[in-house]
């Protein structure tokens, strides 16, 4: 993998970038009726569901946390309080999501966030050589090793992954 930078850079890859990590950028047209952005991504790139993870939002215990996981399954609510020693969580107000991520919905990306917010990616990341993420916005993701995505976030790894 060579580094890249993407077209008109994001937050996602210009940290990237300034970290010397290695990664690949991997931009596809977004079509905006697609019912789910992780599986439109995975099919637009021809990459296995398990290896291209989605960004999820959630509050545990009143603190907004990022769960990491593959868009072939869903996020485990209950695993996710586990992984950081909480007891309770939702689904965030999307609009806090965005607004505390400086993201939009769908172009989320652990990387580069407005304001860091702990992080837990699914352990079966562990077992891909490479995984993509989203790089910043709808249509663009990034390849990276979850080894640099754990080191990048300060991420645990954690089953917190269904299905």
């Amino acid at each position: 993998m060579a580094k890249k930078k993407a077209p008109g850079g994001t937050p996602a890859t210009v940290a990237l970038t300034a970290a010397g990590t290695e990664f690949t950028v991997h931009a596809y047209e977004h079509d905006p009726s697609s019912a789910s952005y992780g599986e439109e991504a995975a099919a637009a790139l021809g990459v296995s569901p398990d290896r291209v993870f989605k960004t999820l939002v959630a509050d545990v215990d009143g603190e907004l946390t990022v769960a990491v996981v593959p868009v072939a399954g869903s996020l485990d609510l209950k695993a996710l309080a586990a992984a950081v020693g909480g007891k309770r969580a939702a689904m965030a107000d999307p609009a806090a999501a965005e607004r505390t991520t400086g993201y939009v919905r769908g172009g989320i990306s652990p990387l580069g966030q407005r304001r860091r917010l702990r992080t837990v990616l699914d352990a079966s990341a562990s077992s891909h050589a490479t995984i993509c993420v989203s790089a910043g916005r709808r249509g663009l993701e990034v390849e990276l090793a979850p080894g640099d995505l754990v080191a990048l976030t300060g991420a645990v790894l954690a089953a917190v992954a269904r299905g």
